[in-house]
């Protein structure tokens, strides 16, 4: 592996580039980023060394970079994007055999998924995981405080992207059932950003590299309420 094979790059990446593997401290969604990193090492790294994983929808593949490089193995899969660590393919027809995988990470994904095929994405998930197996995702949660202040107030919803890209957008509660419905067992939840209002979009999202310490001063209370967070991880068990 000497160097990145460049291949396909569609959807963003094929104006923004690598934008996760080089990240801008100054982007409004920085901080969040940031704190996606730290919890996905420390998910990864409590994982058995040997244990087969798979990133679905990787984007650059960073985390399977990372992780190759360390020795483990690590595969990453992704729509728009290939690479010497990255496969092209679809999460609604993966391209692997049943049963086949220890763990399966899906980290902002599910919301670019249309309301109809998130149960076929969740299934083919869960064919290709091993019994008692580990589905780590991350989803954004239509329903966090500033959205519901937001709506209370002016009757609109403050969405963490455009309701194109993100087609898929639903509440913590939502997003929780899916996954139950799907068969998966809720291991754990925590959430990510505390988007307290006036303070989040107006301070923080506009001076990201500046006000960093100031959304992580929430954090405490974003892990503790999923249900308020800007973005939640769900540890599930096939």
């Amino acid at each position: 592996m000497n160097s990145i094979k460049k291949a396909h790059r569609g959807w963003v990446y094929s104006e923004a580039g690598d934008y996760h593997r080089y990240l801008d401290l100054g982007w409004s969604y920085a901080p969040t980023y940031l704190q996606k990193i730290k919890l996905t090492r420390k998910f990864i790294e409590s994982l058995n060394p040997d244990y087969k994983i798979l990133d679905i929808g990787c984007g650059e593949g960073v985390f399977v970079e990372e992780y190759v490089r360390q020795g483990r193995d690590i595969q990453g899969i992704d729509l728009n994007y290939e690479s010497e660590f990255v496969r092209q393919g679809n999460i609604l027809d993966l391209p692997f055999p049943d049963s086949h995988f220890d763990t399966i990470m899906l980290l902002d994904v599910f919301e670019h998924i249309a309301f109809k095929d998130q149960p076929k994405a969740l299934t083919e998930i869960y064919r290709v995981l091993k019994p008692e197996g580990l589905f780590f995702t991350s989803i954004p949660n239509l329903a966090h405080f500033n959205s519901r202040v937001i709506f209370s107030i002016f009757g609109r919803l403050d969405r963490t992207d455009n309701e194109l890209d993100h087609l898929g957008e639903r509440p913590f509660k939502e997003n929780r059932e899916l996954l139950e419905a799907a068969n998966f067992k809720l291991l754990n939840c925590v959430g990510v950003t505390l988007s307290v209002p006036y303070i989040y979009r107006r301070l923080i999202c506009r001076h990201a590299k500046q006000l960093r310490f100031l959304h992580d001063l929430f954090e405490p209370i974003a892990r503790a309420a999923p249900g308020w967070a800007m973005l939640d991880f769900f540890t599930c068990q096939k």
